[in-house]
């Protein structure tokens, strides 16, 4: 008689446990969704990331977007350098190895002292990531120290300094079906980055991505399709929402989106939607144009000419006004120049005109343009090097003027 009553107990408590599993389960999985298309799960990290915990916090001062941007003067990019690949059997490269795969110096403070004395006030340090994380994306301490003392270097010479994700197109896919896995690797990869830098001062600003792309698609630099400009807003709203949550001095600091490609096309602007955020006109739109393409980017050296007229003209000032009524005027968004330039092509004369001509338009739309510098001066290839970063001499000073002289 006592078994039969404790097995009756039994079943009634295993019943209303499954009922109540049931229920919780089924309330578990309904998570709300954000309004973005992201569910909560693929916003949540419950990895602790240590190395971050003492963070000195900066004095900072809120500031808008717009306020920030109006600061800056013209801007350098330290290409090929934080942003560089290494030779693939190297299963285990040093710092050194990563950082010179591409140019065989070592970034140093006289390099940066050297701009700041020139008249650049601005500096864009692309870093790629992806080289240096293990698998569960979590960054080399040692990789993370490397670029903080280089973003020191900057913030010793009072410059606005934009840190970016940078050619991680194999982990940052922008396909349906790639998202599953790309999304929470770039979270996890930005919240460390915001971790670590969170205690700097407002002109510490965050980069989501580079040039946001499929590569090798028909489309990587047409535009984008309508499946990648849903997932890439995806990524920003990921973005916004996962440094705002780490705190501190994130909580109000300015943030920087790219369209598609980095693209000033019709299609890539048209696809590029703000992420919503809680800190007000703090969004910066960024865009790449290397304009005239012949002029400034084929590398075929026959293409060496310019003047200001018809679409030597045109091609620089329809993607700038194109950027600028979109975002600026239509929407009270400030837009910078991120990448532009033009190789070198034995025409410093040209050159230097083309300069002054593109940062003098830019700026009268209140866009700031950074130089794209990949330390390259000699050869084939894209020669884009301004900066001799083995003496601290500008290769080119005609070009360092026409820059300059575009800011009067």
């Amino acid at each position: 008689m006592k078994k039969k009553l404790f097995s009756k107990t039994m079943l009634i408590f295993v019943v209303f446990a499954l009922v109540f599993a049931f229920a919780f389960a089924g309330f578990s999985s309904c998570n709300p969704d954000t309004g973005n298309g992201i569910e909560k799960d693929d916003l949540d990290d419950d990895v602790d990331y240590p190395d971050y915990d003492n963070v000195t916090i900066k004095p900072f001062t809120e500031t808008t977007a717009t306020a920030l941007v109006n600061k800056m003067t013209v801007g350098w990019n330290l290409g090929n350098t934080l942003d560089a690949g290494y030779p693939t059997w190297l299963s285990n490269p040093t710092l050194t190895q990563i950082e010179t795969a591409w140019v065989s110096h070592k970034t140093n403070k006289a390099n940066i002292d050297a701009l700041k004395t020139a008249g650049f006030n601005a500096i864009r340090i692309p870093v790629s990531w992806h080289k240096c994380v293990d698998n569960e994306y979590k960054i080399r301490k040692d990789w993370m120290d490397r670029v903080t003392e280089i973003v020191g270097y900057a913030v010793s010479n009072d410059m606005y300094i934009i840190l970016n994700t940078h050619h991680d197109e194999d982990i940052f896919k922008f396909m349906d079906k790639d998202m599953a896995k790309s999304l929470p690797a770039f979270k996890r990869i930005w919240k460390q980055i915001a971790l670590a830098f969170r205690g700097h001062d407002e002109k510490l600003i965050f980069e989501a991505l580079n040039e946001p792309r499929t590569k090798g698609s028909s489309n990587e630099w047409g535009g984008g399709t309508p499946e990648e400009h849903k997932n890439l807003n995806k990524y920003y709203q990921a973005f916004v929402d996962t440094v705002r949550a780490t705190g501190d001095n994130n909580k109000k600091r300015i943030l920087m989106v790219n369209t598609y490609a980095a693209s000033a096309d019709d299609a890539a602007i048209k696809g590029l939607t703000i992420p919503t955020d809680s800190a007000k006109n703090c969004i910066i739109v960024s865009i790449h144009s290397y304009s005239p393409y012949n002029f400034a980017l084929n590398t075929n050296a026959a293409y060496n000419t310019w003047n200001e007229s018809g679409s030597n003209k045109t091609d620089i000032t329809s993607g700038i006004d194109r950027a600028h009524t979109a975002f600026t005027s239509g929407k009270g968004i400030p837009v910078i120049i991120g990448e532009f330039g033009a190789m070198n092509k034995n025409n410093d004369d040209a050159r230097a005109l083309w300069a002054e001509f593109y940062v003098k338009h830019a700026k009268t739309k209140g866009m700031p343009c950074f130089w794209w510098d990949n330390a390259h001066f000699t050869g084939d290839g894209e020669k884009f090097g301004l900066l001799n970063r083995t003496n601290n001499s500008f290769t080119y000073p005609k070009i360092v003027e026409g820059l300059m002289d575009g800011l009067k």
